[in-house]
């Protein structure tokens, strides 16, 4: 197979009279439910799956909720509510900041902070994010976080995230994720709906989600598609415009976040093509020359995608169970 630019094109008319066929038949005749219940963020892959909903249901059948917290930037509920009237949808809104705070959520989360850099304190102005090495296609750089903060008069710090405060901070952040899911799901019973998630290939594949948060659903319906098959995906539905133009963030941190510098380490345009020629088993000079890089570097993205897919297995992982063919009974002769 030959490298080409086009190969991620995709026909948004096909792909979404697929894709509303597969939510019909999947939540009303595989799982009984009488419609949707999905959360919605001011992003562009929720707004994707909600207009999907929307046709597959019609609106009233529809319950898109935004789940935000103390720290969530105000511009995902404006840019959510637009997203929900594009399709007709009536919104709900479920603060869930005094669940985070009986958590511990904010306060666990902090003490791992303040051990890295004691100065630090919310109550000051002081916001916090995890960040990966940037320029991925420059240098060769491991997937080791470092901790940034940002507090009064420009203060602007980063050290390396130490793995006890890491996983501390990882750990009890995770709690946002997991309520809006729990609050899903309590929506999802009260209705008789499913809970229909969000994620993206880039973000399942990758692991770049949290299990039994984000990435827990009765049913993905974009999880195939690549970020920029998304947007062209977005473009048919008449996602509002200013979505689409909008950096997908992670809204997780206290400071302002991107999925590219959090995580992905790459833009989406360049990364997506990469990634599908490394599946399509395009030979690397020829990815190479059509990209307009090096080979070195398309080794390094390649690297990248598979040291990230590999290491996040787990979260992929279904509960393990013994074999009930195995199981020792007792018989009487």
């Amino acid at each position: 197979m030959e490298f080409d630019r086009r190969m991620l094109d995709i026909d948004a008319v096909a792909e979404t009279e697929r894709l509303t066929g597969f939510l019909r038949d999947s939540v009303r005749g595989e799982l009984r439910r009488q419609g949707a219940v999905l959360g919605i963020s001011g992003g562009v892959d929720s707004a994707v799956v909600l207009a999907l909903c929307a046709r597959a249901f019609g609106p009233e059948r529809v319950l898109a909720v935004m789940l935000p917290e103390k720290e969530s930037d105000p511009e995902s509920e404006r840019l959510a509510r637009e997203a929900a009237a594009a399709c007709g949808v009536e919104p709900a809104r479920h603060e869930i900041t005094a669940v985070l705070e009986a958590f511990g959520c904010y306060r666990m989360r902090d003490d791992a902070i303040r051990r890295v850099f004691p100065e630090y304190e919310p109550a000051r102005g002081y916001r916090a994010k995890l960040v990966l090495p940037p320029d991925l296609l420059e240098r060769d750089a491991l997937n080791i976080f470092s901790l940034a903060i940002e507090g009064p008069g420009d203060v602007r710090l980063s050290k390396p995230a130490p793995p006890g405060e890491l996983r501390q901070i990882t750990a009890a952040s995770a709690f946002k994720q997991r309520t809006r899911m729990a609050v899903l799901y309590y929506y999802a019973e009260l209705k008789h709906f499913a809970v229909i998630g969000t994620p993206n290939k880039n973000e399942h594949d990758q692991g770049f989600f949290v299990k039994h948060g984000d990435g827990g659903a009765d049913v993905r319906p974009i999880v195939h598609l690549f970020k920029t098959q998304v947007y062209q995906l977005a473009e048919h539905l008449g996602v509002p415009e200013e979505i689409r133009r909008r950096p997908p963030t992670t809204d997780t941190y206290s400071a302002p976040c991107t999925q590219e510098e959090f995580f992905f380490r790459l833009p989406f345009a360049v990364m997506d093509l990469l990634w599908c020629a490394m599946e399509r088993g395009i030979p690397t000079a020829e990815v190479a020359a059509g990209m307009g890089l090096t080979e070195e570097q398309v080794r390094r993205v390649y690297n990248d995608l598979e040291r990230k897919a590999r290491t996040t297995a787990y979260l992929r992982m279904a509960a393990l169970e013994p074999s009930a063919r195995e199981t020792a009974c007792a018989t009487r002769a």
